[in-house]
């Protein structure tokens, strides 16, 4: 019997400058994070170990490394990005669902945010 479970990281926040418009990269704003991880454990979670799982600690410093880093034009790639890193770091990881919230987008309405979702398949 496998055992596979689902971590988690729910409104991770950080201010980037991501956008195709110049003003977006000179103002710069705030950026929203989802991780929804699913995880297939190395050793058995009896075990208790930290090394079988996804140090949660430790995803977030990734994805905060990626967010707050190298400016993209589409928040697309950057929830891609997101998604194969967290992956290559922690080999438990099969699926990494990652949504990106931009609540400051560009466009001529009025709107909560755009949001963009990326399904990674291990």
């Amino acid at each position: 019997m496998t055992t596979s479970y689902t971590i988690t990281l729910k409104n991770c926040a950080f201010f980037a400058r991501h956008g195709l418009h110049d003003a977006e990269e000179f103002l710069g704003q705030r950026f929203f994070v989802d991780a929804e991880l699913d995880v297939r454990p190395l050793q058995p979670l009896s075990d208790d170990a930290i090394e079988s799982t996804v140090d949660y600690g430790v995803a977030f410093q990734e994805i905060e490394k990626i967010v707050t880093g190298q400016r993209r034009y589409l928040i697309e790639a950057l929830a891609q990005e997101i998604a194969t890193v967290l992956c290559a770091r922690f080999p438990q990881i099969s699926r990494a669902r990652i949504t990106v919230r931009k609540p400051n987008a560009p466009v001529p309405g009025v709107l909560d945010y755009v949001q963009v979702t990326v399904d990674h398949v291990v």
